[in-house]
């Protein structure tokens, strides 16, 4: 084969590649579209062309043509003439290929459609705590997930297939390892809290909280955290999430809440530290499958790495929380930055998960996971989830919900389909700990420079060891080549016990 051959055919692959990424920008527009402010009597007429458009990507990434281009670059001979990038290209689309080649175009069509309608019907029943609406949806779109797993194959447990979308690699054999020796030790460490007297006076987050000014102040902080507004935005939605639809454009959206300051500001750091991750992929990778976070696990850890260790640090109220108090005037006067920094660390069993703290979050994360193991195992049916959520928070953290929408119905996940994705973030959580732990070493001035507000360092630390790669490197290769070693919980647990250790005096 002539080079003239060979270049001229991986030309036309990634060309083809670059139209299918336009699709995806423009299906990924219409969501955001719908999740932020499309008018609610054009949601589904909008779902149907979201699937329409879903549908002929889908039948590009299946097509003969996509097969004959994999074939070639999957040879021994073509494979080893590709540079790294374009090698991690072909591996990384020939693994969808694989996958989505099992799946029947309408039967994923249909899914799509579905998927965009349940996340409408959820909207509505999490508002009226009307489980028996969504109840229908859900369960298509189980029964859909499990054909499709049926299609897909599955080792061991069927739940693996769908980790493996989310977290390549990640099993329920490894879950059950993690959370488990997780969860033995943030239990005791919970107990020895509730005990202690040495509680957080927590009243002067009971106030009134002009919506725009919440708004301006976390404005105010995606700038300091080097959030680029020229490639991005900031809007409202009932969940908080982050689009990024190119490195160019990466939205955020927030929930304000105005009988609570720190919501709003928590979950726009959240989406915050999402979006650092997809505006600061390497521009080389633009137009490639490769232009996204390498897994959730991964890109989570950015999220909670900029929310907790940064946003809840003690080093991050000495030096923010004057500017706080000017946005509020009158309304903290009385208050110390040191009382807010234990205040917003307040450690406390409750019922929502967005709004946990930083160590009980990973209860409600592992509720989630046994939940989702139970329904794909077969021992659990969609009709059963409210009573099994309840007595799973029961059991997990002390507390019952009053009513569903406080309850089995607070995610949009499962409305989307993202079956799989929930352990992300307690995964997120240890890889965060992990990466914190080499940050230290390697910037020795770490703790000053977010008392001083020069959070700029970090975030370009983040992307010359994460970020820029995309999704060129695996998980398990960034985690080794950041910390130099593999994944270790024990970090996560450390953290905890300086941080809340010191908090309340244990």
């Amino acid at each position: 084969m002539t080079t003239d051959t060979f270049d001229s055919r991986l030309s036309d692959f990634k060309a083809y590649l670059k139209t299918m990424k336009g699709y995806e920008e423009a299906i990924g527009l219409m969501y955001w579209d719908m999740r932020t402010g499309a008018p609610r009597k054009g949601i589904a007429t909008r779902s149907e062309a979201v699937g329409v458009l879903s549908g002929e990507l889908f039948k590009m990434s299946v097509s003969d043509k996509m097969g004959d281009m994999l074939d070639y670059f999957s040879e021994q001979e073509q494979f080893e003439r590709l540079d790294r990038v374009d090698r991690k290209i072909v591996t990384e689309t020939k693994k969808e290929y694989d996958r989505s080649k099992k799946i029947p175009p309408q039967t994923y069509q249909d899914y799509v459609v579905l998927t965009s309608q349940a996340e409408a019907v959820w909207e509505d029943a999490k508002e009226a705590s009307d489980y028996a609406a969504f109840q229908p949806y859900l369960e298509k779109i189980v029964a859909t997930n499990l054909e499709f797993i049926e299609l897909w194959g599955y080792e061991k447990h069927k739940y693996n297939t769908l980790l493996d979308m989310y977290e390549p690699g990640m099993t329920v054999e490894k879950l059950d390892q993690v959370f488990g020796a997780l969860r033995e030790k943030v239990v005791p460490l919970l107990a020895a809290i509730q005990a202690s007297p040495h509680k957080p006076n927590t009243q002067f987050l009971k106030q009134t909280f002009e919506k725009e000014k919440q708004k301006q102040f976390s404005l105010f902080i995606l700038k300091e955290m080097g959030y680029d507004f020229e490639a991005g935005r900031l809007d409202e939605t009932v969940h908080p999430f982050a689009t990024g639809l190119n490195p160019g454009d990466v939205r955020i959206t927030t929930r304000y809440l105005l009988d609570d300051v720190n919501s709003a500001l928590f979950g726009t750091i959240h989406e915050g530290g999402h979006a650092l991750y997809e505006q600061n992929i390497s521009p080389d990778l633009i137009g490639t499958p490769l232009c996204t976070g390498t897994s959730m696990g991964i890109h989570e850890s950015q999220s909670r790495f900029w929310e907790n260790m940064i946003g809840r640090s003690r080093g991050f109220w000495s030096r923010y929380y004057g500017d706080l108090q000017k946005q509020y005037p009158g309304q903290f006067d009385q208050v110390t930055a040191e009382e807010f920094y234990r205040a917003s660390n307040e450690v406390k069993p409750s019922l929502i998960r967005i709004e946990a703290d930083e160590l009980t979050y990973n209860l409600h994360i592992m509720v989630r996971y046994e939940i989702e193991k139970a329904l794909f195992s077969g021992a659990a049916r969609v009709a059963d989830l409210p009573e099994v959520w309840n007595e799973k928070y029961k059991e997990y953290l002390g507390v019952t919900p009053s009513n569903n929408g406080e309850g089995v119905l607070q995610d949009v996940h499962w409305a989307g389909g993202a079956f799989g994705y929930f352990p992300s973030y307690a995964l997120g959580n240890m890889y965060a700990a992990q990466f914190t732990r080499t940050l230290r070493k390697e910037l020795p001035n770490y703790d000053q420079l977010i008392s001083s507000g020069s959070l700029i360092p970090i975030k370009e630390w983040l992307s010359d060891k994460i970020y820029r790669y995309g999704k060129l490197l695996s998980p398990n290769e960034i985690i080794k080549e950041v910390t130099g070693e593999e994944l270790n919980p024990d970090y996560l647990v450390q953290y905890f016990h300086e941080k809340f250790g010191d908090i309340y005096k244990l």
